[in-house]
């Protein structure tokens, strides 16, 4: 048996404790490498495992052990993953460095962490793997106690140095040590045995167990808790190992439920953040059945205070004319991960014991972390739901461009819905009306008829808000009933606006859902994400078919039928509020005809049209229906795409530019060059967007023609001359 392996057996165990009482990782490492673990994120896992990502992550974690041996202290870092970690050296007669952390402790890093796992270069791992044990924190001072508590284990310095002693003990000195056993000297003038090697060994062993017994008696006075406290942990991690069998809301429903058979509360409800208020998602005895909201103030100190000194904010309710009336109590427990409050557990029952408050408190606090997991695996399943969606919703409108335009594209989108009504309304401006364009579903035929009773509703409403409306049950929000011949099987329904940049475009009205429930904002998420391509559908059957040809050619290139510069940047500016509010990947292109002015001076400006002509029923070929191309100006070109990922994106472009090079022209062969840029952080506006692209441009043509670039691939000029 190796002499050190009792130290480092007795220090992960010690570890263990640490890494299970914070909540943070410990890794162990040495000149060489890792140790041991203990509650690794998952995230850390999976990249560090991957040979593509390895490298990135030797950077950081990599370099701990160097970094905390040189400064001789702790080192507090931030890894590319945006994951906060401290190196700790441990004193130890082999060297030890202590890695703890590894979790997000803002809300940034872990949500951009998030879209990098939907949607970014992590897409390609399985998210179970990545969100399996994501370590989530709401401040840094969890880092440095625990930290801290690292470098004050005696254990290990003492512990080494008997070690350290005992392996200098020589051959000699042991097989001494076996002859004195087994010769068993029973002399009384040979005093040695008292002095030999053997005996100092085995004072050495004797010092090494007695030590190891009190460091860990030591490090469990640091730990004690009454074992009422260990009992409650205890009940409370039993819950914590169920809760990833479970979906988010049944998680949060299995909380309630454990809640209030442990502290014998009966009225309870879990509340979720919508912008400035909470709402109510489930609730239990009193609450059950009950919509209520929960303003919140103009910012989140209450909350944090109440956090902080492991209280509730108690809360009274207000009749809606001001007055008090027989007023409830509620006391509200927030719930924090990455230093933001998303959700609250509400109590209506009287709490009098401060204990039971504190309990529930603590137990909210710790429970943080676990929802925020499941949180995000359902969001990560959400995702691919919504894309998987989109995609069939695009391939639906592949040959929508009929005769039959407006019912086509009207049953496309309730069949997305799920709806087995729905109606679909066109907005003209220069009469101030909303008509009906086409309805299906039973009594479709009378709705049609019916457009002005059916628009003013709820329509025009809607389309003068710019806001859509989903309603759980029409009979609760005081809307006037339907007329009894439109013959509605549901109370809930979904009426969505239309618009493109400040003008208003239409209508779509959806209810009767299959499966017989009520529509829900996950449902409207869905109609968020193909918002845009209706949008622009809408608008361009409008002017195709009802709009003069003066309007027509105000959004339309005359030379290749594409749409022009002004309704692109009107689009772009669009669809870069809908990418920053929801999170949708977004990409955009600009592509230019090689040597066109050449090609012009060889063969002439007529000839050079025709040129322009084509490459333009190019890109109408090889796009899909979303995407919005545009004439940028003389033989420059711009592409949209909505709902595209950067990958996806290259892989657009490089088909556009094999189609065109593989295109038959009158003279002679043309290429394009096409430089790509991502909507993302940094690049958050039109200008900020075609600018990069244009750059990405650029580097196409310098880097020889007839190629693609994306920004994000490129150095910028000035970081070179840095």
């Amino acid at each position: 048996m190796n002499n050190l392996e009792p130290i480092i057996e007795n220090l992960h165990n010690l570890t263990e404790k640490i890494a299970d009482e914070s909540g943070l990782a410990v890794v162990v490492v040495d000149e060489k490498g890792s140790v041991f673990k203990a509650n690794n994120n998952s995230i850390c896992e999976v990249l560090e495992t991957s040979e593509e990502f390895a490298p990135r992550c030797a950077e950081f974690c990599g370099r701990a052990f160097q970094m905390a041996s040189d400064a001789g202290q702790s080192v507090s870092y931030q890894c590319y993953a945006g994951l906060d970690c401290r190196a700790v050296p441990l004193k130890q007669a082999k060297p030890l460095v202590a890695i703890v952390g590894r979790a997000f402790t803002k809300a940034e890093n872990y949500r951009r962490a998030t879209e990098r796992a939907i949607s970014g270069d992590w897409n390609k791992f399985p998210p179970t793997r990545v969100f399996e044990n994501v370590l989530l924190k709401g401040s840094s001072n969890i880092l440095e106690t625990t930290a801290k508590k690292l470098e004050k284990l005696e254990i290990v310095s003492e512990s080494a140095a008997v070690a350290e002693d005992f392996a200098a003990a020589s051959e000699k000195e042991k097989n001494e040590k076996l002859t004195a056993n087994n010769e068993q000297q029973t002399t009384g003038d040979d005093q040695s045995a008292e002095t030999s090697p053997s005996t100092e060994i085995g004072k050495l062993i004797g010092q090494f167990n007695q030590q190891t017994a009190q460091a860990t008696v030591d490090y469990g006075q640091t730990l004690k808790k009454t074992s009422e406290e260990i009992e409650e942990i205890a009940a409370w991690r039993s819950l914590f190992g169920s809760l990833f069998n479970l979906t988010y809301q049944k998680a949060c429903l299995s909380i309630i439920r454990f809640l209030s058979k442990r502290y014998a509360l009966n009225s309870m409800a879990w509340l979720e953040r919508r912008e400035n208020r909470f709402e109510s998602i489930m609730a239990t005895g009193s609450m059950e059945g009950q919509q209520f909201k929960i303003s919140l103030p103009a910012d989140d100190k209450l909350l944090f205070d109440a956090l902080e000194n492991e209280l509730s904010l108690d809360l009274r309710e207000r009749a809606k004319n001001g007055e008090r009336k027989n007023p409830q109590t509620i006391s509200l427990f927030p719930v924090s991960v990455g230093g933001e409050v998303q959700c609250a557990l509400v109590v209506a029952d009287e709490l009098k014991e401060e204990t039971t408050k504190r309990h529930i408190s603590r137990f909210c606090k710790t429970v943080a972390s676990e929802l925020e997991i499941l949180r995000l695996r359902e969001e990560v399943k959400r995702r691919n739901w919504l894309a998987n969606a989109v995609e069939k919703f695009n391939a639906s409108l592949k040959n929508i461009d009929t005769d039959d335009f407006w019912s086509n594209l009207t049953r496309v989108s309730a069949e997305l819905m799920r709806a087995e009504r729905g109606s679909l309304l066109v907005f003209d401006e220069k009469s101030d009306l909303l008509t009906v364009k086409a309805a299906v579903g039973v009594t479709a035929d009378s709705i049609k008829n019916e457009s002005k009773r059916i628009g003013d509703r709820v329509a025009r409403l809607v389309l003068q808000n710019g806001k859509p409306v989903v309603v759980g049950d029409v009979n609760k929000i005081g809307l006037k009933p339907a007329p009894s011949d439109w013959k509605y099987k549901s109370n809930s329904f979904i009426s969505y606006p239309f618009s493109i940049g400040n003008r208003r475009v239409g209508v779509l009205n959806v209810t009767d859902k299959a499966d017989g429930l009520a529509y829900s904002e996950f449902d409207l998420e869905l109609l968020n994400a193909i918002a845009p391509q209706v949008a622009v559908l809408i608008d361009r059957a409008s002017l195709k078919s009802e709009a003069g040809k003066f309007e027509q050619l105000s959004v339309t290139d005359a030379l290749t039928g594409l749409l022009n510069r002004r309704y692109l940047e009107e689009r772009l500016a669009e669809e870069i509020k809908r990418s920053n509010r929801y999170g949708y990947p977004m990409s955009f292109m600009m592509i230019d005809v090689d040597d066109f002015k050449i090609y012009n001076d060889t063969f002439g400006h007529t000839e050079g049209d025709k040129a322009l002509r084509i490459v333009g029923r190019c890109l109408r070929e090889t796009l899909r229906s979303a995407d919005v191309a545009a004439r940028y100006g003389g033989e420059e070109f711009s592409i949209l795409l909505p709902q595209t990922t950067p990958i996806e994106a290259e892989t657009i472009a490089e088909r556009l530019r094999e189609n065109i090079e593989s295109t038959e022209f009158p003279n002679r062969q043309i290429t394009v060059s096409i430089g790509i840029a991502n909507c993302c952080l940094e690049l958050n506006s039109a200008h900020d967007l075609i600018v990069a692209a244009d750059k990405a441009l650029y580097e196409a043509k310098r880097r020889g023609k007839n190629n693609v670039q994306n920004y994000e691939n490129i150095e910028d000029p000035d970081d070179e001359k840095k």
